[in-house]
């Protein structure tokens, strides 16, 4: 396939569709992964985070029909997503109880973004080869042109979750979907699936079930976390209540 030949550029748009249509749950854990940032450091996380996810996901594609027929490897990565999820739709201050400076939490979003795009790019790196036709500069090109998009729409994002906070809830559920769909698709499950419970995968179930885990999972823990904490302030006004 040649460079700027008709087929190339059609190759190309297939692979920023699909970065579209696919890179959506990308864009939200982006999001997620820096809301807690300073305003200063949103834009630093999303860039590095994001161009970090691409070049991991191109090195991805060169093994993805390899990597996806590894037992247990979707099942791994599925827990992974699920934990990410969980964590994710938690209050910051559940995460950790010690102030955390700008250079470390900007790190952390940064990993953030890198695992959860390796979690969730093992079923989207075969439709991009396959569009690419298992031309790895098409890939490249490709994905580097689909960069923008999926930044632009990290920051949209952001600014919803600021002004309606239950979209983080539903972003943590999202990616407790992809986790279960993931988990019913690996190679050691497939064939009692589509044997024993094809409608775990077709109808999405194992995807719904695993959203609905993170989403009132992570609301309960949240709950609990606000509740703690307001006790601790609490006892902290009243034992300066007392020393003054």
């Amino acid at each position: 396939m040649e460079f700027g030949s008709p087929e190339f550029w059609i190759a190309v748009l297939q692979i920023i569709a699909i970065d579209i249509l696919l890179g959506g749950d990308n864009a939200v854990v982006i999001a997620l992964a820096c809301r807690n940032l300073p305003e200063k450091q949103r834009k630093t996380g999303i860039l590095w985070g994001v161009v970090g996810a691409i070049g991991l996901r191109i090195a991805i594609t060169i093994f993805a029909v390899a990597l996806l027929a590894i037992p247990y490897l979707k099942i791994v990565g599925a827990l992974l997503l699920l934990w990410i999820g969980l964590k994710l739709v938690l209050p910051q201050d559940s995460h950790d109880e010690h102030n955390i400076d700008g250079s470390a939490s900007l790190a952390g979003a940064i990993k953030t973004i890198i695992i959860a795009d390796l979690v969730m790019s093992l079923d989207n790196v075969i439709a991009v080869a396959a569009a690419a036709k298992d031309s790895m500069s098409l890939i490249v090109f490709g994905l580097l042109v689909s960069v923008p998009i999926i930044i632009w729409c990290s920051q949209f994002i952001l600014k919803l979750m600021e002004r309606h906070p239950v979209i983080i809830l539903l972003g943590g559920g999202l990616l407790g979907f992809i986790a279960g769909d993931m988990f019913v698709r690996d190679p050691v499950l497939k064939d009692w699936v589509e044997a024993s419970a094809p409608w775990l995968r077709d109808f999405r179930v194992a995807g719904i079930v695993a959203a609905l885990l993170v989403m009132i999972v992570g609301k309960v823990l949240a709950s609990r976390a606000a509740g703690a904490a307001a006790r601790r302030g609490m006892v902290d006004l009243a034992a300066s209540d007392e020393k003054s």
